[in-house]
């Protein structure tokens, strides 16, 4: 079994305010017989930050159009997009381009 995980989840762009306002999580992420991947790190997001309109970060297994991802500072499709295993201490950044107006 894969030890637990310890990682950094950024939101920016206005997407923080779908977790109450808050930028920055600390998590832990609780050893499982599966590698965790960005796949499985989104299921986790919503079961256990995201507070409120889920169709606004989320479409379905996936982060929804307009939404930038950055594992590490590096754009998430240089890494595997959804495939990407998460390693020890890897920092996620989600940041909304979606503005009202």
């Amino acid at each position: 079994m894969a030890a637990p995980l310890s990682v950094e989840v950024e939101f920016g762009g206005g997407a923080e305010l779908l977790f109450d306002g808050v930028k920055k999580h600390q998590v832990t992420l609780p050893g499982q017989e599966e590698p965790w991947d960005i796949r499985n790190l989104l299921i986790w997001i919503k079961k256990n930050l995201l507070k409120e309109r889920p169709e606004l970060f989320l479409q379905g297994d996936s982060v929804r159009p307009g939404i930038l991802v950055l594992i590490n500072d590096a754009d998430w499709e240089l890494l595997g997009e959804l495939d990407y295993q998460l390693q020890d201490q890897d920092s996620v950044l989600f940041i909304s381009t979606l503005h009202g107006g």
